[in-house]
């Protein structure tokens, strides 16, 4: 299985870029349109987001929007190998830092927050809810953890072009609740 996901990675890559190349300007935009209409928010809610890295769909228009109505935001940070992700707070204006393979985060002093809503980032998605991340496992990781705390919602952030028709899945995999594309919002039902 670890050469047809590396396989995966490598196909899945170019087709985000060349999505990136042509949608960038406007995708951000448009998932965050998309969250707002299509997702309800408490108004203490903790929302962990990203950075974006290299080709990803940009999250920081619907960062800011969530922002702006009272939302705190955290974005993710790696602080141990076959670990869940810790979460630090992020505002606009934040102090960023490089970490890991050159992405940004909040510098050490940010204070750490538990999210209950999380954007995901990948490379691939399928249609029953499952992602293909960068192979760290981190994100299944945190999610499992986090789900055996409670009530966690894990929104998948990505471009249309990502899409496969299966992703290779392994039973730590964790599935996602919803997925926004520049297309629209997907909800995954249960199972």
């Amino acid at each position: 299985m670890a050469a047809e996901k590396v396989a995966l990675r490598k196909m899945i890559e170019e087709r985000r870029q060349r999505a990136h190349a042509e949608l960038s300007e406007r995708a951000g935009n448009l998932v965050r349109d998309s969250f707002l209409e299509n997702f309800e928010l408490s108004p203490a809610s903790v929302v962990a987001a990203y950075w974006p890295f290299r080709s990803e769909i940009d999250p920081r228009p619907l960062m800011l929007a969530l922002h702006a109505r009272g939302h705190r935001i955290v974005l993710p940070v790696a602080v141990q190998n076959a670990a869940p992700l810790a979460f630090r707070l992020w505002g606009p204006g934040a102090s960023l830092v490089k970490h890991g393979l050159g992405g940004l985060v909040p510098d050490v002093g940010a204070p750490e927050l538990e999210p209950g809503t999380l954007l995901v980032p990948m490379l691939a998605f399928d249609d029953a809810g499952y992602r293909l991340g960068y192979g760290g496992g981190f994100y299944d990781r945190t999610l499992e953890k986090l789900r055996a705390a409670g009530a966690v919602r894990a929104i998948g952030l990505a471009y249309e072009a990502q899409r496969v028709a299966a992703v290779p899945r392994e039973a730590t995999d964790q599935r996602l609740d919803a997925l926004l594309t520049e297309a629209g919002a997907t909800h995954f039902g249960k199972g």
